[in-house]
């Protein structure tokens, strides 16, 4: 725990300016208020799913938080030649971009209907909405990274090790919140996100192994999100950016949780931060995953319980 202390007082030495961090609040609130009380993902965006224009939707939005947040550092830190640079553009249209698409993409759908000639439907539907982040981010992030990019950061952070005891105890920290959480109404109408099916009947299995297929498809989405988020948002850009990659990515991931209850959202933008400062240090997104996937797991375990 002594290393994350000292990522975290090295990070709030350098970058921490009450100012600033009014702003990005400021904007947090407005973004949050603008999405709550319009009910912008669930109402509006989601009304064109299957369409094309629903990738542009997403953009939009993501698009609008992070250069927004950027803005209000780059104009805070009087690093107004930024903008002028055609790299931070490129990388940051093109993780949008990669965001926008894993969002908005919908041909699971179709794939859902045609494996197994649809007669496991439901079950095929939500794994696949899962694993389909390996074209719609895994992929193009390794095109970029491989072709483009070239920079020594061993794939965004995803091939360095790290010692994960630390973040272990950070995950325990956890279960308290995790457990009051799951007594929310709101909760429980989201989570356990794996719904019984008749697919452990079709494949002549018992009910827990699919399940747990699942739940290994459900866990290695929030992989390609630490990827995306804290690996090519913080790792990727921290050479055009420095400290400055956290702030714009805490704020961008919260939009990407905005269809989620707002106790969840609210929660994203610290784990966020915290996750990003994490990254950007270490050099490693492991931490992260494994936070992540952890927190993931224990949400479906509490929702399980519950129900």
């Amino acid at each position: 725990m002594q290393k994350l202390a000292d990522y975290f007082r090295t990070h709030l030495r350098q970058e921490f300016d009450l100012g600033l961090y009014l702003k990005i609040g400021a904007l947090l609130v407005l973004l949050l208020t603008i999405n709550y009380s319009l009910d912008l993902e669930d109402r509006i965006i989601d009304s064109y799913i299957g369409k094309p224009i629903r990738i542009f939707w997403y953009f939009l939005l993501y698009a609008t938080a992070y250069y927004s947040a950027l803005l209000l550092w780059i104009g805070h830190t009087r690093q107004w030649p930024l903008l002028r640079s055609p790299k931070l553009w490129l990388y940051s249209l093109f993780g949008l971009s990669v965001m926008a698409w894993d969002g908005g993409f919908y041909g699971y759908q179709a794939w859902s209907k045609q494996l197994f000639d649809g007669q496991i439907y439901a079950y095929a539907f939500y794994s696949l909405s899962n694993l389909s982040s390996v074209l719609t981010t895994f992929l193009p992030l390794a095109f970029f990274y491989f072709l483009i990019d070239k920079q020594p950061s061993r794939f965004y952070g995803l091939f360095k090790s790290q010692n994960v005891l630390p973040y272990l105890l950070l995950l325990g920290g956890m279960v308290p919140l995790l457990a009051w959480a799951s007594f929310q109404p709101d909760f429980l109408q989201t989570y356990p996100t794996y719904r019984s099916t008749s697919a452990h009947t079709f494949f002549g299995v018992p009910p827990w192994a699919t399940a747990l297929a699942y739940e290994l498809f459900y866990g290695y989405d929030f992989i390609a999100t630490e990827l995306l988020f804290r690996g090519f948002l913080v790792i990727g850009l921290a050479r055009l950016l420095g400290t400055g990659t956290v702030l714009p990515m805490v704020v961008c991931y919260a939009s990407l949780h905005f269809g989620k209850p707002l106790g969840e959202t609210i929660g994203s933008i610290f784990g966020g931060y915290i996750l990003g400062v994490i990254a950007l240090y270490s050099r490693s997104i492991w931490g992260g995953i494994l936070v992540h996937v952890g927190i993931a797991w224990a949400m479906e375990l509490a929702a399980w319980l519950q129900k």
